[in-house]
């Protein structure tokens, strides 16, 4: 476990003389560590066996930052939560009328999903509270929190302001942080925050922590869109997981994926051709100008594996490493004098052919073994949950883990995040060590509860019956497994209120009643909430007007020396009043004014 705070690493400093710390992997000499299970994603995943958890104690954190002039910041443990419902792909797509779409197509194999008793915050409590528990930490060990989302609760009220609840009781509220959004990229920008804090001068010691949670919810028409993930990163010195300090960043304005205020539903709007061709424009300016930095022409074969935004499943990011091959492997003469040759129909073997060259520069079949071998491993988690927003990219990485385990120390991993509307970055990782994660995740997948394919879609319509509804209870007839939170009630006023189900092998620290704290509302507003389950702004009746105060006249005043004074009394004058305003028309909608009646 971690255990305590990291302020002595900020307290002792680097000490002179040459580093003699133990390091691991081949950069050492030592031996080479044994390759780990080989997870392919054709036709399913198989979770590894066994548990390499091979973390730092306390004491070699010390020794290590003590050593080392450089922090070295980084990843130093994850953690991912998954809500408990879940339903097979081929039978989704089976009862959908669509065989073979999803497990074929899109390289899923299950999706999953809440209830009404989860949301993002309960998500992000329970995630929170695990990896405290997992390695050990006190409350008063944490600096910072920065929450990640797109899935907003409330246009003021932030999440991690929720996730004080967790803090406050044990005394400790000096934690700086607070949400960051953009579509899907929130999650990266949490995690940059954390690690532009660990470096700069303000930290003060403490370990920073970046959550990413999220609920994709999607149409009838699109119920292969829906997954849910909650991400908890543990940022500090020395870490496991360093981020290299090379990083860039494109950023656009782009209407692409949105979800805007008033909108009638919680599922976005979404333009998806193209969606994907900004998703592509950011992976070429990002991978282009990253490999000028670093000074690496082909990206792809610098990095031992590659981890990417999710965007709608696997088979897109296989679509979008297809896209990176593009830019690393360019054609060569032989392959464009045999593009033009298909173009101009001197041969009849058809265009998606495996003898081609897709991309001109790279055979398919090389293409797809690079595949299998870089980035199939990141995304044995994502085909059993489906889409994550924000929390996409880090269930990714810690799939990556989950398969390779000690055959990733030592190596370079190279990510891309992406959210629409758009902002993106890729930057580089390497692996040090081994992060503290959930080792065991495909087994807890595994006890999922999985649902015939019209019991999970009437689940997720029942969760996304309760966007923008106020005054419920969340009941469900299920048992709710234990070592998580759990939403109880949203009132009337969109308050919600979260209980702690135990668990008898995971303590966590933490209320174990969430509550909603009294209304100092006036007793007009409180009768206003109580006239129906919606709290409606039109409801409100406005105060009636009132005459405004006579005003006493006054006498004229002298008239200004040369000027002759009339012999008439002018009457005062009054401004003209406005018309009255015209009936509503027959639709409920007012009637145009007269010089706006043509348009």
């Amino acid at each position: 476990r971690i255990g305590a705070s990291p302020s002595s690493m900020a307290e002792t400093g680097p000490e002179p003389g040459p580093e003699t710390g133990p390091e691991t992997g081949p950069e050492a000499g030592g031996p080479e560590p044994a390759p780990g299970p080989a997870c392919s994603l054709l036709p399913e995943c198989q979770p590894p066996g066994g548990v390499g958890d091979s973390h730092a104690t306390r004491e070699e954190l010390r020794q290590r930052a003590r050593r080392r002039g450089s922090r070295k910041v980084g990843i130093h443990a994850l953690e991912v939560y998954t809500p408990r419902h879940a339903c097979s792909a081929t039978e989704l797509e089976k009862a959908h009328g669509t065989p073979g779409k999803y497990s074929v197509g899109l390289l899923m194999r299950e999706f999953c999903g809440p209830d009404w008793d989860e949301d993002p915050v309960s998500f992000a409590l329970t995630a929170v509270a695990r990896l405290m528990w997992r390695n050990g930490l006190r409350h008063a060990d944490i600096g910072m929190i920065q929450v990640g989302t797109e899935s907003l609760l409330d246009r003021s009220k932030s999440i991690k302001s929720n996730l004080m609840a967790l803090f406050e009781e044990h005394g400790v509220t000096d934690i700086q942080g607070t949400d960051q959004y953009n579509a899907c990229y929130g999650g990266t920008a949490a995690l940059l925050n954390c690690l532009n804090w660990v470096e700069s001068a303000a930290w003060d010691g403490r370990w920073a922590l970046a959550v990413a949670t999220d609920i994709a919810d999607a149409p009838a028409q699109y119920r292969f869109m829906v997954g849910a993930a909650c991400t908890v990163m543990l940022v500090g010195p020395d870490a496991p997981l360093e981020l290299q300090r090379e990083r860039v960043s494109h950023i656009l304005d782009r209407w692409d994926f949105y979800k805007p205020v008033g909108w009638h539903e919680m599922a976005p709007i979404v333009d998806g051709p193209y969606s994907i061709d900004v998703y592509f424009s950011c992976l070429d300016s990002t991978q282009r100008q990253l490999g000028e930095r670093v000074g690496y022409a082909n990206m792809v074969e610098e990095h031992d594996f590659l981890v990417y935004h999710l965007g709608s499943g696997p088979k897109f990011v296989k679509h979008a490493f297809e896209r990176s091959c593009a830019l690393a492997y360019p054609p060569d003469e032989e392959s464009l004098a045999l593009e033009r040759a298909h173009q101009e129909g001197e041969y009849s073997t058809p265009r998606s052919s495996t003898s081609r060259r897709k991309y001109l520069g790279l055979r398919q079949t090389q293409q797809d073994r690079l595949f299998d071998e870089k980035v199939g491993p990141s995304l044995c988690l994502a085909t059993r949950i489906g889409p994550m927003h924000t929390a996409a990219a880090y269930t990714n990485l810690t799939s990556l883990l989950l398969e390779k385990r000690q055959s990733l120390v030592g190596k370079s991993i190279l990510l891309f995040s992406y959210g629409s509307g758009a902002a993106s970055t890729m930057y580089r990782l390497k692996a040090r060590g081994l992060p503290v994660t959930n080792w065991d995740k495909h087994a807890e997948l595994d006890g999922r509860t999985y649902h015939s394919a019209a019991a999970f879609d009437a689940l997720s319509e029942r969760y996304a019956s309760t966007w923008g509804k106020f005054g419920w209870t969340a009941a469900v007839e299920d048992e709710q497994p234990g070592g998580a939170y759990y939403l109880t009630e949203c009132d009337t006023l969109g308050r919600r209120a979260y209980r702690l189900a135990k668990h008898p092998d995971m303590h966590l620290q933490g209320p174990l009643s969430i509550a909603i704290e009294d209304s100092r509302l006036s007793k007009e507003e409180r009768a206003l909430t109580k006239e129906g389950p919606r709290f409606d702004w039109r409801r409100v009746k406005p105060a009636e007007a009132k005459p405004p105060p006579s005003k006493q006249p006054q006498p004229p005043k002298p008239p200004k020396e040369g000027k002759k004074q009339s012999s008439k009394q002018q009457p005062p004058k009054h401004k003209q009043a406005p018309a009255p305003a015209a009936a509503p028309a027959a639709g409920g909608a007012p009637a145009a004014p007269a010089h706006d009646k043509e348009a």
